[in-house]
């Protein structure tokens, strides 16, 4: 088990929020906390760390949540750990940070892999998660059946099928100081993320945050989970226990534009939960919401989370 080295100004930068370690699940994790309240736990994607989340975290805070922007395991300030990386054990990763942190419960946001994570989590252990809000993720059982099944989703994939080679993958996403990465982040946006005053500082700490040693190799591992499990028994198990419902009211967001993940693989969500469930597409925005239009993002999160009837 390795521990990050990166630079304090990208991973703790300073801020209204306050940076520690929590001990969960045989690792440790960073989190970056601010605000008092009902605990809302927000889980970043790939190829960022919690720094996605630096809105929605002052948001929260300012409507009365206490909100927690963890880092996954391997990325950002969290341990690098030799294995560890299917979806059930970082699923275990969320839900024991939420026990270390003492609350009984949490409102649960995930955006892409930690979208996935959320939705995991939320069948796993369902007492634990009081609301779920994903972001640019379709419920796992679609997003396989998409994957498998959809040719434009499987093209709009292809960078999964590419984390299968070996190597190769990590050395693409460090070179030239993570070029790569802020590629990424700008492809895969709508055109409102240009017009963000932050966007430049934002990139240039994902390319920053992926060029820590073991980043890019830990954050790769658990798509190349994803895909070689589908054929094996562990991956047949996975996708068995996803058929359970999800009990917990659920919130789908969604940008019109996103061109990874097609609108038509994250709508068909819907039928895996057995709660109060509420779809919310944004449009002109791409596979960013939260950071390309992050006030339209936090007042939809935050208006859903105060609703006593999510089902409307």
């Amino acid at each position: 088990m390795t521990r990050p080295a990166g630079p304090a100004n990208v991973i703790r930068p300073e801020g209204p929020w306050t940076h520690r370690d929590v001990a969960a699940n045989g690792a440790r994790f960073h989190i970056a906390e601010a605000g008092d309240g009902p605990l809302v736990l927000l889980l970043h994607g790939f190829p960022q760390y919690w720094w996605t989340w630096r809105h929605q975290l002052t948001a929260l805070a300012d409507a009365g949540f206490r909100a927690v922007a963890m880092d996954l395991r391997g990325v950002g300030g969290s341990d690098r750990t030799p294995r560890g990386y299917d979806p059930a054990n970082l699923a275990l990763d969320v839900t024991g940070v939420i026990r270390s942190l003492g609350e009984p419960d949490a409102a649960l946001v995930g955006h892409d892999l930690g979208g996935y994570l959320a939705w995991t989590a939320a069948v796993m252990r369902p007492k634990l998660i009081r609301r779920l809000a994903v972001s640019s993720m379709p419920h796992p059982r679609r997003w396989r059946a998409a994957m498998l099944g959809d040719v434009r989703q499987t093209a709009a994939g292809s960078y999964i099928w590419g984390f299968q080679r070996p190597w190769v993958p990590e050395r693409q996403l460090t070179a030239n100081g993570g070029e790569l990465v802020g590629k990424l982040v700008r492809d895969w946006a709508g055109p409102r993320l240009s017009e963000q005053p932050d966007v430049d500082e934002a990139v240039a700490n994902y390319q920053q945050a992926m060029c820590v040693p073991s980043t890019a190799h830990c954050s790769v591992e658990p798509y190349r989970w994803l895909v070689r499990s589908m054929a094996r028994p562990d991956g047949f198990q996975f996708n068995r226990r996803m058929k359970r419902p999800v009990r917990t009211p659920t919130l789908q967001l969604h940008g019109s534009l996103d061109p990874v993940l097609r609108t038509r693989s994250s709508a068909g969500s819907g039928q895996y939960v057995e709660a109060p469930y509420r779809w919310r597409l944004f449009d002109g925005l791409g596979h960013w919401p939260h950071e390309e239009d992050p006030a339209a993002f936090s007042s939809e999160l935050i208006g859903w989370l105060k609703d006593p009837e999510p089902d409307r």
